[in-house]
């Protein structure tokens, strides 16, 4: 099992629109992915339970990834958790 650190960059946090692009990097994922932070716990099966965290800019949170090419996908949870997304306006 990998475990890493990630701390929230985005300022608007993990809402809807980052969660899906984590949550489609991670679909296909055969191995366990999970979140914990001081809000709660949640594995990457569900965008409700991802969204539960509450996951605000500076939010630390802890990642914990087993399965295939484990060390890889930590790293990449990771990065996409310290990202600063940059969403166009909506319609």
């Amino acid at each position: 099992m990998q475990t890493r650190i990630a701390t929230i960059a985005n300022a608007q946090g993990i809402h809807c629109r980052p969660s899906s692009v984590i949550m489609k990097e991670f679909e296909d994922y055969p191995g366990t992915v999970r979140l914990s932070n001081s809000n709660g716990s949640c594995d990457l099966s569900s965008v409700l339970g991802l969204l539960s965290l509450e996951m605000t800019q500076g939010n630390v949170v802890r990642v914990e990834v087993e399965g295939p090419d484990e060390t890889a996908k930590a790293d990449r949870l990771v990065e996409l958790l310290e990202t600063h997304f940059d969403f166009p306006p909506l319609a």
